[in-house]
């Protein structure tokens, strides 16, 4: 802004919070438009339309001479986008075409190492995703998939699979999700008071469970019947890798 005069810098700092708000207000629009599929089914084509919307939506914030060319392109790469992905939910073949397939990677104790390679795998990282699944050891794993989206579908083995409580003609009463009360030594009041607790009995709670400072806790949780599970923050460290 060499040169400018002081009203000079303060007009292109205001187009400069207009276009910035004009980015963003576009963006927030074409992220409704398109829907929850970015987060929800994202696959290589999806990734790719979301890094490249950002990108424009980015430059539409600084570039101040070229802003209408800009939001033109913003708004016909969101449309297109909502485009394709409307077709793919109607045209099964369009969506196989777009998505890509899934592959067994793994079945009746066998590893395919073709489908592996062709979805860019290698063992040590099918490893990995069978372990985030839960699954330490290979002979618990009738059959896994690679999903579309890059996620790994597991079906155990009968033998292994968690026992269901039908299994025993039971009929138990239904679980319900628990609340976060205590998050980074930080109390979420509102969801305490939907517990029908307070503060007093939290801490009292707390209290009795040996915790002293509410600093102390990375994570405490209330259920229904107002149990509380509490994690407290620790400077242990655990460096051993039994995976490499």
């Amino acid at each position: 802004m060499k040169g400018l005069s002081p009203m000079d810098i303060l007009s292109e700092l205001g187009c400069i919070v207009l276009t910035s708000l004009l980015s963003i207000i576009t963006l927030f629009f074409l992220a409704k438009l398109i829907g929850n599929r970015q987060m929800a089914q994202l696959s290589l084509f999806d990734y790719v339309n979301g890094i490249t919307i950002g990108s424009i939506a980015a430059e539409l914030a600084t570039d101040l001479e070229n802003w209408h060319k800009i939001l033109l392109a913003l708004v016909i790469y969101g449309f297109i986008t909502f485009l394709i992905a409307y077709l793919d939910d109607k045209c099964l073949p369009l969506q196989r075409f777009i998505d890509g397939k899934t592959y067994i990677i793994y079945q009746n104790n066998k590893i395919y190492e073709k489908n592996l390679s062709k979805a860019h795998l290698n063992m040590d990282e099918f490893l990995r995703l069978c372990r985030i699944q839960g699954y330490f050891d290979l002979q618990e794993i009738h059959t896994a998939i690679l999903e579309n989206n890059g996620q790994l579908s597991i079906l155990p083995k009968v033998t292994k699979r968690p026992t269901n409580p039908e299994d025993f003609g039971m009929n138990p009463t239904q679980d319900f999700p628990v609340a976060s009360v205590v998050l980074d030594g930080t109390i979420l009041y509102h969801n305490l008071k939907q517990t029908g607790n307070d503060e007093k009995w939290l801490m009292k709670q707390l209290h009795a469970k040996g915790v002293k400072d509410i600093k102390q806790v990375m994570y405490a949780s209330c259920s229904l019947d107002n149990k509380v599970e509490v994690y407290l923050k620790t400077n242990e460290k655990h460096d051993e890798d039994i995976f490499k």
